[in-house]
């Protein structure tokens, strides 16, 4: 039997790289007896997934978030997304995935056989409709004048809110939305109890972002959220969801991270008006972050929440479809961001995020150890290019490397897209159910910002599997992975996410404990190793 050193030297290198010299070597190590923790399979959920694309990528949890779910009203149907939309309220539209909400949203996820998240409004504010299921505006243009920029392509009459002089409008509150309660969702949620399928988990979040409402939903809430406010609805949302559907999980406070971690709303916008106003860290929080704060006062309260749950965007424009070279750089290299405690995002953040540690240590911290952590909304953008795709498929080893509990991607990407097929290389590489590993174990690449690697053990058949990403924009990379471990000798299959596409190879031969490999740039390789012996 061919070595696979042997059959990429004769095919990949002679046939794609003609007479240039082969690139550098990148040595990985794999050491299937270090580091050894079970992976969540629950880190490979998304948002608004159909039944479809939730089978095709095998994706465990399906979300429904952000601001329109943030104040759906479950008797009318209606919806408002608030800043994104002119803040109009309308019916939820069930030919579009993203308008999906309560039993449609559950049905769909449940014919995937995937668990559900759904957002319960918290806000004390959920939209309404006029006469006969009509839209209505929270800043007409009937009642408070011209604005600077209205909906052209819908509901001409709804404004920004925001006067030609640039000055804001104060508007009635019950213009387009209507009074909520935790009460009152129970009530929904009850409703929705009768219908979970056996074995199902069901999980509710606590709102959408509340830092931000003061600009998402300022046309009900335009003063900042206080700490104090926080704390008292998340704990008296907490407390009705949990009495009416007591096997439930309950996930917050969906703050966006890590400003909303650090900061209440109120001192967010305080410092973004430069207001003299006593802050809420001087007056409420006693100078401690807000979520350590928030976690010390939910464990005072008991154990309102069961997952800890934040989301998580990179700040320079990478959730965006800027495939520029420069951006492509800080795309790859801004993963660092959720693992890397000397990576700085950008300069107006104060701190080194290094997100999924500092997570984990704040919980076990200010909160009860061990307690599962989220990140619940996350996207590096660049969908439809293989720069999104290394990105993608990056995020998701280090979320299983890093031992996050959860986590579901905004949104799914569209179906047969670079990064959907990065994401179905971890769930469904084989369109068979082959998947990565279940149990992570070291992988070492000494540059991950052009060539990362992650290993994990699949405990069925006891495969070695190894992803390695090569981010680099026009450098094939030349590796060689040692394995420790693991049997000298066996064989390799290889899969592979190149130019937009699905590949497989078939299985050939290694020794000595060493794979080496040419990977052509930007590109995503799946190695499953089984072991003579093994």
């Amino acid at each position: 039997m061919k070595t696979l050193s042997f059959v990429l030297c004769s095919v990949l290198c002679t046939g794609c790289y003609g007479q240039k010299s082969a690139p550098r070597v990148t040595d990985i190590t794999v050491d299937a007896n270090k580091n050894r923790h079970p992976i969540s399979p629950l880190i490979y959920g998304v948002n608004f997934g159909t039944t479809k694309q939730l089978q095709l990528l095998r994706a465990p949890v399906n979300r429904l978030g952000g601001e329109a779910a943030d104040v759906y009203d479950y008797q009318s149907g209606a919806r408002n997304a608030g800043s994104r939309w002119f803040y109009e309220s309308y019916p939820a539209n069930k030919a579009d995935i993203l308008a999906q909400y309560g039993e449609d949203f559950i049905s769909l996820t449940q014919r995937a056989g995937a668990d559900s998240m759904i957002t319960i409004p918290m806000m004390g504010w959920v939209a309404n409709l006029g006469f006969n299921h009509t839209r209505l505006s929270s800043y007409s243009i009937a009642k408070y004048g011209l604005q600077k920029s209205t909906d052209t392509q819908g509901m001409t009459e709804a404004g920004n809110g925001i006067r030609l002089d640039g000055s804001a409008i104060h508007n009635d509150p019950n213009d387009a939305m209507q009074p909520d309660t935790p009460a009152r969702e129970a009530l929904w949620i009850r409703s929705l109890v009768k219908n979970r399928r056996l074995g199902e988990t069901r999980y509710y979040l606590l709102g959408n972002e509340p830092s931000l409402w003061h600009e998402s939903h300022r046309d009900v809430h335009p003063e900042g959220v206080h700490a104090s406010e926080l704390l008292a609805k998340t704990l008296a949302l907490a407390a009705a969801i949990h009495k009416a559907d007591p096997a439930a999980k309950v996930a917050g406070p969906e703050e966006w991270s890590p400003i909303g971690t650090l900061n209440s709303g109120f001192d967010n916008q305080l410092q973004s008006t430069k207001g003299s106003a006593p802050s809420d860290r001087v007056r409420e929080t006693g100078g401690v972050d807000l979520l350590p704060w928030l976690l010390r006062k939910w464990k005072a309260a008991g154990h309102p929440v069961d997952v800890v749950s934040v989301h998580y965007y990179p700040q320079s424009n990478q959730y965006s479809d800027d495939v520029s070279e420069a951006m492509q750089l800080l795309r790859n290299r801004s993963t660092r961001g959720l693992w890397d405690p000397n990576y700085h995002d950008v300069p107006w953040i104060p701190i080194n995020t290094a997100l999924i540690p500092s997570l984990r240590a704040m919980v076990d911290r200010d909160y009860f150890r061990g307690t599962p952590i989220a990140i619940t909304e996350y996207s590096w953008g660049a969908d439809r290019h293989m720069n999104g795709a290394t990105a993608q498929a990056d995020v998701l080893g280090i979320f299983g490397r890093e031992n996050v509990s959860l986590a579901t991607r905004w949104i799914a990407p569209p179906e047969g897209s670079p990064a959907f097929l990065a994401m179905q290389m971890y769930r469904n590489y084989d369109g068979r159910g082959g998947s990565f590993g279940d149990l992570s174990i070291s992988a070492f690449a000494p540059d991950s910002d052009s060539v990362s690697a992650f290993a994990a053990e699949r405990t069925a058949d006891h495969a070695v599997t190894i992803m390695v990403v090569n981010k680099q924009l026009h450098e094939p990379a030349n590796i060689r992975v040692s394995l420790r471990g693991v049997p000298a000798a066996g064989t390799v299959e290889t899969h592979m996410l190149s130019l937009g596409k699905l590949s497989t190879s078939l299985p050939t031969g290694y020794n000595s404990g060493v794979i080496s490999f040419v990977i052509p740039a930007q590109s995503i390789t799946l190695f499953v190793v089984h072991g003579h012996g093994s």
